[in-house]
């Protein structure tokens, strides 16, 4: 498989799909269990990090110990499709903190929003100062979230690996 210019191995492989799930994981470990000795290991681990294929080291926060919280996606289009308008918009999100993603989508309308607030009259009040930010924002619909069923940010990276063979 290559990404990023880099041509990867089912070891390189091994390693993206373990930091996916475990990023805590130390180097020891990762090594043995993708059956390397230490530093080839750190060495393959550095050149994923230096292509950018690995992105950040997180930690995912428990939601229920900062509760009552509530998620929203809101599906937004703007007024004007200048690329101005689309840039002031971009820009905008950065500075809001409820706003935990952003996606410009193609068809309908022109983004979506995962927002998180503390409740429905919370996510009012962030809309509120949305619009009178003047940010372009013309229409909005809110959809709460009622219950999550499924969240992950880990890639699909076997189905990406078959993908690409089967291509080539």
């Amino acid at each position: 498989m290559h990404v990023a210019g880099l041509r990867l191995d089912d070891r390189d492989i091994a390693i993206l799909k373990i930091l996916q799930t475990e990023g805590r994981i130390t180097k020891a470990a990762l090594a043995e269990r993708v059956n390397l000795s230490p530093t080839p290991c750190w060495g393959r681990l550095q050149r994923l990090e230096k292509a950018g294929i690995i992105d950040s080291y997180e930690a995912r926060l428990s939601v229920k110990f900062f509760a009552p919280l509530s998620f929203v996606f809101m599906e937004a289009e703007l007024g004007s499709h200048l690329t101005e308008d689309f840039e002031r918009f971009e820009k905008a999100v950065q500075d809001y903190p409820e706003i935990q993603e952003c996606w410009a989508v193609g068809g309908g309308l022109d983004y979506i929003l995962k927002i998180v607030v503390k409740d429905v009259d919370g996510y009012q009040r962030f809309v509120d100062r949305l619009l009178a930010a003047e940010i372009g924002l013309k229409r909005y619909f809110t959809y709460v979230v009622t219950k999550p069923v499924k969240q992950t940010n880990a890639l699909p990276i076997d189905l990406l690996v078959q993908e690409q063979s089967t291509s080539s």
